[in-house]
C-alpha cells in the first residue's frame, strides 16, 4: 500500500508515496530559458505510414502526387489505428522504405515529401457544437486526425477514449510530470499555450464521459501552475495538482497511485479503477482535432543535452529530419558524441540525425563525451537489494534477473516479469553493473514470443481437431447415407416379394 503524505497539492488533496523511485538531478532549465520556436521548413519531410500503435496505414497518395497541408496521406481503419497527414503542402517525391525512428532501428513504409515554401491548408473539418454532438463524433475525428498518445506510448486516442467510457469513467487524468531529467516539451506547452490544454481536457471529458479533471504537474513548475490556473478560471470540476519531483512518477500507474493510493492491477487497466490518462501535449492535439478541424502534424520537441550549442524547445513538424532541429538550434558541439531520442533513462539511441521526428518524438538529447561514462565491467550480483528498494513495481529485480538468464520463463512470469515499466532505476543503482532493464526487455520478448507460439499452437491445434471432426462428420454422413440405401433397397425388394402375380404374367 501506498502511504500519505504531504506534497503541496493545492486544494487540500492527500498524496501517497510512490513506491521506490529516484530523485535525479533536472536539466530543464537550460532549454526553458527561450521561448518556443517554429523553424524553417526543411528540403524534404519523411512520413512513417505507421507512428501508432496498430496497423500501418494504406497510402493514399503515390509518387508525383501534390497535396495540402493537413492533407490525408494513409488512412486504417479506426479499430486498427489512425490516419496520417501531410505536415506541409508539396509534391510527392517517393513512397519507400526508410528508417523510422524507433527502438528497434526497424525501417518502415515513409511518404517523402517535397515542400513547395507555400504551406497552403486544405480545407479544415472541425466539429461544430461539439459540446452537445454525440461522444461517437467527437472519437470518429479523434481518428481521422491521427491523435495518438504523445506522451510517447503512441497509443490511438480515440480507442483509449472509447475503452474508458464503456468501462465508466469517472476522472480524466492528465499527465503534465516530465520526471525525465531533460525533457521540458510538456511544461513549455503548458506555459505558453494552457488555453488549448484546457480546452482538450473538455473534448476528451464529453468524449469519455468523466465527471472531473485532474491536472498533474510537477511542484517544480511554479510558472506552469500560475498559467493553467489562469486558464482554468472558476471552473469547480478541473483540479490543478502538484506532485514531487521524483522519477519515474510520470508513469501513468504511478502517477495513480500517487494521486488516489489505488494500484492498477498488473494485467488490468487504468480504465478499471474508472480513470482515464492522457498526456497534457495529447489534450492540445485533440483541441486542435476536434474545435479547429486540424490534424496532428507537428508538435512540441525539446533539443538540448551538452552536445547541442543551444537548447531550446521547436514546434516541429511530423517528419522534419532531426538533422534539421539540431541546425536551428546552432549545430552540434565538438564534443558532441551521442544523440538520444527521449531522455537518459527510458531513451534509445539514434543511429543517424536524418531520421524524422515522428509523433513519438518528445526529445532529442545531445550527450557529450563527458556525459558518458565509461562502461563498467559486469560483476556479479551481491545480493544488495538496492534494485528492489527502488523498483517502482515492487518487482524482485535481482531474482528476475537470474531467472532470465537462466531461461526459466515460468518463474519469471509468476514473479511479474510483465509488470516491468523498463524505467531502468534499477541500472542506476547496480553496484555491480548489471543491464538489468536490458535483461528484462529480452525477457519480456520471449514472453511474448512464446505467447505467440502458444497461440499458434493452439490454432493449429483447434484447425485438426476441426478437420477431424469435420472428416468424422463427413464418414458419418456416408455411413448414414449408406444405411439409407441399404434400407430402402431391402424395402422395395420386400415390397416386391409381397405383390401378387397375375395370370397373364404367368402365361407370359
Amino acid at each position: 500500500m501506498s502511504v500519505p503524505h504531504d506534497a503541496g497539492a493545492p486544494g487540500g488533496r492527500l498524496l501517497h508515496r510512490l513506491r521506490g523511485g529516484l530523485r535525479l538531478r533536472h536539466h530543464k532549465q537550460v532549454s526553458c530559458a527561450r521561448p518556443v520556436e517554429r523553424p524553417a521548413l526543411p528540403d524534404v519531410l519523411i512520413v512513417p505510414l505507421q507512428q501508432h500503435l496498430g496497423l500501418p496505414a494504406q497510402a493514399l497518395v503515390q509518387a508525383g502526387d501534390r497535396v495540402l497541408k493537413g492533407q490525408r496521406l494513409g488512412e486504417v481503419d479506426c479499430s486498427g489505428g489512425v490516419s496520417v497527414h501531410a505536415p506541409t503542402s508539396g509534391t510527392v517525391r517517393a513512397i519507400e522504405h526508410r528508417p523510422m525512428s524507433h527502438p528497434s532501428g526497424r525501417s518502415g513504409p515513409c511518404v517523402v515529401i517535397e515542400p513547395d515554401g507555400q504551406d497552403r491548408w486544405c480545407e479544415p473539418s472541425p466539429v461544430t457544437d461539439w459540446q452537445t454532438r454525440q461522444p461517437r463524433d467527437l472519437l470518429d475525428a479523434l481518428c481521422a486526425a491521427g491523435v495518438v498518445g504523445l506522451g510517447g506510448a503512441v497509443f490511438p486516442t480515440h480507442q483509449k477514449a472509447s475503452l474508458g467510457r464503456v468501462r465508466g469513467t469517472r476522472t480524466l487524468l492528465l499527465n503534465g510530470a516530465e520526471c525525465e531529467p531533460y525533457i521540458s516539451c510538456d511544461e513549455m506547452l503548458m506555459r505558453e499555450e494552457p488555453h488549448r490544454v484546457i480546452e482538450g481536457a473538455r473534448v476528451l471529458q464529453r468524449a469519455c464521459g468523466a465527471e472531473h479533471v485532474i491536472l498533474a504537474i510537477e511542484d517544480q513548475m511554479g510558472a506552469v501552475f500560475d498559467a493553467l490556473q489562469q486558464a482554468v478560471g472558476e471552473a469547480t470540476d478541473i483540479e490543478l495538482v502538484k506532485v514531487p519531483a521524483i522519477y519515474p512518477e510520470g508513469g501513468e500507474r504511478q502517477l495513480i497511485q500517487v494521486l488516489t493510493g489505488q494500484e492498477v492491477p498488473a494485467d488490468g487497466l487504468p480504465a478499471d479503477l474508472g480513470i482515464l490518462v492522457q498526456n497534457v501535449g495529447t489534450a492540445a492535439a485533440v483541441a486542435d482535432a476536434v474545435i479547429r478541424g486540424r490534424p496532428l502534424i507537428e508538435r512540441y520537441v525539446t533539443v538540448t543535452g551538452h552536445g547541442v550549442v543551444e537548447p531550446r524547445n521547436l514546434l516541429a513538424l511530423i517528419g522534419t529530419p532531426v538533422s534539421h532541429l539540431v541546425h536551428h538550434c546552432g549545430g552540434y558541439r565538438g564534443d558532441a558524441d551521442r544523440l538520444v531520442v527521449g531522455g537518459p533513462m527510458m531513451g534509445f539511441t539514434l543511429r543517424s540525425d536524418s531520421e524524422p521526428v515522428v509523433k513519438a518524438s518528445n526529445c532529442l538529447l545531445v550527450l557529450s563525451a563527458d556525459d558518458l561514462r565509461a562502461p563498467q565491467p559486469e560483476m556479479p550480483c551481491i545480493r544488495c537489494g538496492e534494485c528492489a528498494r527502488v523498483c517502482p513495481a515492487g518487482l524482485l529485480p535481482q531474482q528476475l534477473q537470474w531467472q532470465v538468464r537462466t531461461g526459466q520463463w515460468e518463474a519469471a512470469a509468476d514473479h511479474h516479469l510483465r509488470a516491468c515499466i523498463e524505467c531502468g532505476c534499477c541500472d542506476f543503482v547496480c553496484p555491480s553493473h548489471i543491464p538489468l532493464a536490458a535483461w528484462f526487455r529480452h525477457g519480456k520478448g520471449q514472453l511474448k514470443a512464446q505467447a505467440r507460439e502458444r497461440a499458434a499452437a493452439d490454432h493449429a491445434r483447434e484447425r485438426f481437431d476441426a478437420r477431424a471432426a469435420r472428416v468424422e462428420r463427413q464418414k458419418q454422413e456416408k455411413r448414414e447415407r449408406l444405411a439409407a440405401k441399404k434400407k430402402a433397397l431391402r424395402e422395395r425388394s420386400a415390397a416386391k416379394k409381397k405383390t401378387p402375380v397375375s395370370t397373364e404374367e404367368v402365361r407370359r
